[in-house]
């Protein structure tokens, strides 16, 4: 890699031009990716684009007439002091709030790059280009703003994060609860069954793991397996399996750790503790995400609850 320092007047140009190059793709990229969900503030980084793309149509002309035709490739991975940033497409979906943060870091950059060329530019014409393009990304967090005033209406504002809250619904909320769901509920019998059939804490928490743990891989391959949500809109098979996975090992395992507890009795009432937090805990995501009536979903969590409880006891103690 070359130092900053050590480039030429030719070379600081080259790379400037290959800056703009990908800046404005990059920006295109979040343009397209956003276009399907958040429209209007995929508009405000058609905007962006477009504004790099005019920077790199002035770096080129007056490199054209000062060195020629030819320039060098010199990208911002072979120069020390660059950050180095993920390429968008490994990023899928792309995060409303994550694209902007980032597209606010590369101006960031931009601008400090432009400052440092100008200074150890000898040319005036480059250095007064160099110093007005440092101007221009100074003010393009000011010129994103005013493009998101111009396109994001309050209204269109509020249908965006309605759509974001919808994804994050789809792609999160609904993998996690139905593994919390699965897990809490589901290894509720086997645990309970063992502890009331032995009376021994440890039998217990060792059918609890495997409970847990068992139930945790199968339900995450199983999401994983179900689609791969590029028509269903439900995010990337494996991390929303991942999500339904561990959330499902997470729920059997809250009420198999108490019976780590050597006494029996402690143990027990704090596994009940436990499931008793589980089960309003799901009732208020239930609540909460899936607009469901606060007293219905206590009922039905409640009831299927208490049914495979009193199934597991029931179980343990014949």
């Amino acid at each position: 890699m070359r130092s900053f320092d050590s480039l030429s007047e030719k070379e600081i140009l080259a790379l400037a031009i290959s800056l703009e190059e990908e800046d404005e793709r990059i920006y295109a990229d979040y343009a397209e990716g956003l276009r399907a969900s958040f429209p209007a503030s995929a508009a405000v980084f058609d905007g962006m684009r477009e504004e790099e793309s005019t920077h790199r149509a002035r770096l080129l002309e007056l490199y054209r007439q000062r060195f020629g035709e030819h320039i060098p490739l010199i990208r911002r991975q072979e120069v020390r002091g660059f950050v180095q940033r993920r390429p968008s497409w490994l990023v899928k979906p792309l995060g409303l709030d994550a694209v902007r943060k980032q597209a606010s870091a590369m101006e960031v950059e931009s601008r400090q790059f432009y400052e440092r060329a100008s200074a150890r530019s000898q040319d005036v014409g480059v250095r007064a280009l160099l110093d007005d393009l440092a101007q221009q990304e100074l003010s393009h967090e000011h010129r994103a703003e005013a493009l998101e005033t111009e396109k994001l209406q309050p209204e269109t504002r509020q249908k965006e994060d309605e759509a974001r809250r919808r994804l994050f619904v789809l792609q999160v909320v609904q993998p996690g609860l139905a593994g919390l769901m699965d897990g809490s509920v589901s290894t509720l019998a086997p645990v309970f069954a063992a502890a009331f059939a032995t009376q021994q804490t440890r039998t217990a928490f060792v059918v609890g793991m495997a409970a847990s743990l068992g139930a945790g891989i199968s339900m995450g391959f199983a999401e994983a397996l179900s689609d791969d949500g590029t028509l269903t809109g439900r995010g990337h098979p494996w991390a929303r399996g991942g999500i339904t996975g561990f959330m499902t090992a997470l729920g059997g395992l809250g009420h198999t750790l108490p019976f780590l507890i050597g006494n029996f009795r402690i143990a027990m009432l704090a596994a009940m503790v436990v499931v008793v937090v589980e089960l309003a805990t799901i009732t208020w995501i239930r609540h909460r995400y899936m607009d469901t009536p606060l007293l219905s979903a206590a009922f039905q969590v409640v009831v299927g609850g208490v049914l495979v409880f009193v199934t597991g006891i029931l179980i343990g103690s014949s």
